[in-house]
């Protein structure tokens, strides 16, 4: 009996080869008509079933689907080579079902790239930021450290244009503004910047409340800004005559407002008490605009221009009153009388003064009167 023989077993005489007992399989050396022509119907097959996936649900579905396309493409063509290891005939593998799914794969890679660079320049372009960029809201390309660099400097800047306003006549304003038109620019910047601090704006109180005064009633904004109260009553058929130190070539019309209105309008010119004549204006609004230390000659040409009986709406920062009966007195010996003032706010004071007849006054008494300034304080921001 040969050694390890076994009863019932049987040993080929011949060894086995090595590599025939390896796990791997081994490619058919040739490939019959037969296994091309199933191949080719599997391939068929392939791309009905992704044509029919493609077909199903809305865009949204199609679009995650079509991420895992190549995944299907290559489960299915496993599932074919599984079933043909079950007993039917062998499917030989298509030749370009292996570079078709890696081709499919680095297309799909390219397309989830092109889909996130176009996300991230649209919420470029809209305004957000990327959540794995470093630059701050806006196209502006800055840093968050950046931006608040330059919001630093702006503030700064403001801070600067704000303080010599308050403290300079109002000629040597219109000449900075002239000689730098960026100077308007860049103070009107910095004071929105300012009024988001606020509780509450002085012009959008004079916007509610003068939206209920009779259609085309005639109002003189002094030191306008950026014109908010005429773009605001406009539509409402009020008529806003906007002035400030440059023109914006729309609502706004170039004007030193502490020294003559383009408007028509008269003083006293006897002794006899009077409210002058050629008047058009109704109401006249101050609203943060009494700067420069001649601020007085402002209150002087509102009382020119102003119909008989008009109103002036005056608004001021509270820190700027020494003596709030002071400025009362002053604004009423250029011709007013007080009808109402509102200090509930803890930033503003607002006044509203009814125009009276009153008698000329010589240069010597005028001169007197326009040296009060003083009794507003330059508004002053904190240092930092």
């Amino acid at each position: 009996m040969a050694l390890f023989q076994v009863p019932g077993w049987s040993v080929p005489s011949a060894p086995v080869p090595v590599h025939a007992t390896s796990k791997k399989r081994k490619r058919r050396a040739s490939q019959s008509p037969d296994d091309l022509q199933s191949a080719q119907a599997n391939l068929e097959k392939l791309v009905k079933i992704l044509g029919d996936n493609s077909s199903k649900g809305d865009s949204r579905r199609s679009k995650k689907k079509s991420s895992g396309k190549a995944e299907s493409q290559q489960n299915d063509v496993d599932g074919g080579r599984s079933q043909a290891r079950k007993g039917d005939p062998p499917t030989p593998k298509a030749p370009s079902s292996k570079d078709t799914s890696g081709a499919s794969k680095k297309r799909n890679k390219k397309q989830k790239a092109s889909k996130n660079s176009s996300s991230a320049t649209a919420s470029g372009l809209s305004g957000s930021t990327p959540k794995a960029s470093g630059f701050a809201h806006g196209n502006s390309g800055l840093t968050s450290m950046q931006k608040n660099m330059k919001e630093s400097l702006d503030g700064a800047r403001f801070r600067l244009i704000n303080e010599k306003l308050y403290k300079s006549d109002s000629s040597e304003a219109v000449k900075m503004m002239k000689k730098d038109p960026k100077v308007f620019q860049d103070y009107h910047t910095g004071f929105r910047h300012q009024v988001q601090s606020w509780p509450s704006n002085p012009v959008s109180h004079y916007i509610d409340e003068l939206s209920k005064y009779p259609p085309k009633s005639v109002v003189a904004d002094l030191g306008c800004g950026d014109a908010a109260l005429a773009k605001a009553l406009h539509p409402k058929s009020i008529h806003v005559l906007s002035f400030d130190l440059l023109s914006d070539g729309v609502f706004i019309t170039e004007a030193d407002i502490c020294s003559h209105l383009p408007l028509p309008g008269s003083e006293p010119l006897s002794e006899e008490t009077t409210q002058g004549e050629g008047q058009i204006v109704d109401v006249v609004v101050c609203a943060l605009s009494l700067m420069g230390i001649n601020w007085p000659r402002c209150i002087r040409e509102a009382w020119r221009i102003l119909r008989p009986s008009g109103e002036l709406k005056i608004a001021e920062v509270s820190s700027r009153f020494g003596s709030v009966d002071e400025f009362v007195s002053l604004v009423c010996d250029v011709g007013f009388k007080l009808k109402r003032k509102d200090d509930h706010n803890t930033h503003f004071t607002l006044f509203q003064f009814r125009k009276i007849a009153r008698v000329t006054r010589s240069e010597q008494e005028w001169a007197a009167l326009m040296s009060r300034g003083g009794v507003l304080k330059p508004c002053e921001y904190k240092r930092r």
